[in-house]
């Protein structure tokens, strides 16, 4: 697993919801990111599955 530059967005980056069963379903969960190829977005609630790609943290500051 990779470690996060600050506490708040792995807060975020790992966040599950007990409500609902998909991220991009859940208000509440802001930061999605993906495992496999180590990139960050934020989540775009309209209804879909989109995220909009970030490369600094936006708590931080930090590359990610």
């Amino acid at each position: 697993m990779k470690k996060h530059c600050c506490e708040d967005i792995a807060y975020h980056a790992s966040f599950k919801c007990d409500i609902h069963e998909k991220p991009f379903g859940c208000p509440e969960k802001i930061i999605i990111f993906d495992e496999k190829d180590k990139d960050y977005g934020l989540i775009i609630h309209d209804g879909g599955t989109s995220s909009i790609g970030i490369d600094f943290c936006p708590w931080c500051g930090a590359k990610l």
